[in-house]
């Protein structure tokens, strides 16, 4: 009956659903109306005839021959009486089999069936309601931060003023109705307490939201995506504390995927003096070893963690043998990873410019980067409007053979695809692996369940809008201690479990029991890698810990009664 009330209120409480029922009424009056008529002309025509009925008969005589039934237990005789009978027909055809039906779905039931929705999605947070995310778009950035909110358990509440796809995503999202532009669905939203409001839809609307939250709210922070540079500064006076290009930032993490002569690896991040960093296997001492036959921990100091191949992770087991395709990841100080890289690293010098795909923001941006480490590159693209330096820009169709070796794909030996397609990224990731098959190939997706697809395509590494962009903003929230390392592959920092402290790495076992590896201890603001898997964990403190998605939630889920955001 409560449920039942709430949809009344609903139909009744919004001006344009009143319209609705409103005109319906005046249908359902005019068809009455008409059905009057035709009874009374039933009458002086049967009386033309000599016939009399009662009224009861002229209704019904009006309704069957209007629905078509037509029993044809009571006929006219005259030819005046058959022609009204036409007329009837022909207007209950009209009215009663077209009309009635289409004025009752569209003014009626489609209300109806919103009403319903609505009823069933909140249009405001319980008082008590804070520390909350606010988002305000569903794309594919906010679908991966969702789950990492659930992950980290914080609660989040999604806006939404599109009952249609609340209909797709009640079930699985926590809802609120209310227009992203007044002011009453932030309150309503308790916008007051919350933790942070996250916009990912264009630059304009984004403005318009961090304005219209300003108008509520003066201290709660806001964070915006920016597909162009001038839209930072006017979403910043909008009322952005913090605004993302990401655009930029997975050009830039491409880049940096890109191994020199004088870049020892790929940095990772760093958790005080301890560097996480990525280096490839390839033309070095270290093909055709073992992790136990080469002792790095013992030798240089360094730790470790993973190992890549062709786009998946294992962990460091010490019968684990290094191969020309295998990228290690480990942890140490700079001094460490320095005296790896002078025993180890054999420079590899690119004198071919670097191929990119795809001249959009990504494409742009991994340029800019490489030219700022003083490495060429050639960008090939199709559209003649995004054209930029002649002598950079290669104009044609990546799929064609000619234009990729115009762009130097023979000599190249390292292929970034940047394109807005995860179908084109596949077939030109496969294409560019048969083309130049000890290339290094960096693509990027733009749905998550496409990652898997390109790293079996060939692609040695995969990055995304959806993972990239949810970390940033996990980050910004305060999850400062998660690194990306790749698709589905972060390091991250907790507190020390109560069931690990006193305990040595041997004891823990965390490989077997969650999947994750150790990276290091932070106590007192220093970090220190446990060279000793005898050594016990400190009983305060904090562990860095590298694992994929499922690692790090069942190590999350296994030690959760401890787990401190």
């Amino acid at each position: 009956m409560k449920f039942l009330l709430a949809q009344l209120v609903y139909l009744l409480g919004e001006r344009p659903t009143r319209m609705n029922l409103i005109i319906l009424a005046r249908f359902l009056l005019t068809l009455a109306l008409l059905i009057t008529i035709y009874s009374l002309l039933f009458h002086y025509i049967m009386e033309f005839e000599g016939r009399y009925y009662s009224w009861v008969t002229g209704f019904y005589w009006t309704l069957t021959v209007m629905t078509t039934l037509g029993f044809g237990d009571i006929t006219f005789q005259s030819d005046l009486g058959k022609l009204f009978s036409m007329v009837v027909l022909l207007s209950g055809v009209i009215f009663l089999l077209i009309l009635l039906p289409f004025t009752f779905v569209e003014f009626f039931y489609a209300p109806w069936i919103k009403a319903q929705q609505a009823a069933r999605a909140p249009k405001q947070l319980p008082e008590k309601t804070s520390g909350h995310v606010i988002i305000t778009h569903l794309d594919t950035v906010t679908r991966a931060l969702i789950e990492k909110l659930k992950q980290y358990q914080y609660p989040y509440v999604l806006l939404i003023n599109d009952l249609s796809a609340l209909a797709a995503h009640d079930a699985e999202y926590k809802v609120m109705i209310g227009a992203l532009d007044n002011p009453k669905t932030y309150r309503l939203a308790r916008v007051d307490k919350a933790l942070i409001v996250v916009t990912t839809g264009n630059d304009q609307l984004n403005a318009n939201v961090a304005a219209t939250v300003r108008e509520v709210c003066e201290h709660v922070p806001i964070l915006a995506t920016a597909n162009f540079d001038a839209s930072v500064d006017i979403l910043e006076l909008a009322g952005c504390n913090h605004v993302l290009q990401l655009g930029e930032l997975m050009g830039q993490a491409i880049a940096r995927r890109v191994v020199d002569d004088e870049q020892q690896g790929y940095p990772i991040g760093r958790f005080g003096d301890l560097l996480i960093v990525e280096t490839t296997a390839r033309d070095t001492p270290l093909v055709g070893h073992s992790l136990r036959e080469l002792a790095l921990r013992e030798q240089v100091g360094v730790n470790v963690l993973g190992l890549w191949q062709r786009g998946t992770f294992h962990t460091a087991q010490p019968e684990a043998v290094i191969t020309e395709n295998t990228i290690l990841v480990m942890a140490g100080t700079q001094p460490q990873i320095t005296a790896f890289a002078q025993r180890f690293h054999k420079p590899q010098p690119i004198h071919a410019p670097v191929v990119i795909i795809g001249a959009g923001r990504v494409g742009r941006a991994a340029a800019r980067a490489l030219a700022w480490r003083g490495l060429d590159y050639r960008i090939v693209e199709k559209s003649p409007e995004r054209m930029r330096n002649p002598e950079k820009y290669i104009l044609g169709d990546a799929a064609e053979l000619d234009v990729l070796e115009r762009a130097g794909i023979r000599e190249t030996t390292v292929v970034i695809v940047t394109t807005h397609d995860d179908d084109l990224n596949i077939y030109l990731t496969i294409y560019c692996r048969r083309l130049r098959p000890e290339a290094q190939i960096i693509s990027r997706a733009n749905l998550e369940r496409n990652v898997a697809t390109l790293h079996r395509a060939g692609a040695d590494f995969v990055l995304s809008y959806a993972s990239m962009g949810a970390n940033a903003i996990i980050n910004l929230i305060g999850r400062d201690n998660i690194l990306m390392v790749a698709e589905g592959l972060d390091i991250f920092e907790v507190e020390i479990p109560r069931q690990l402290a006193g305990k040595s790495l041997a004891e823990c076992d965390l490989r077997k029991h969650t999947g994750c590896t150790l990276v290091g201890v932070r106590q007192n603001g220093a970090v220190s890698i446990l060279s000793d898997p005898h050594q016990p964990l400190p009983h305060k403190g904090r562990i860095i810990l590298i694992g994929d998605s499922a690692a790090e939630k069942r190590f999350l889920k296994l030690y959760k009664h401890n787990h401190k955001r």
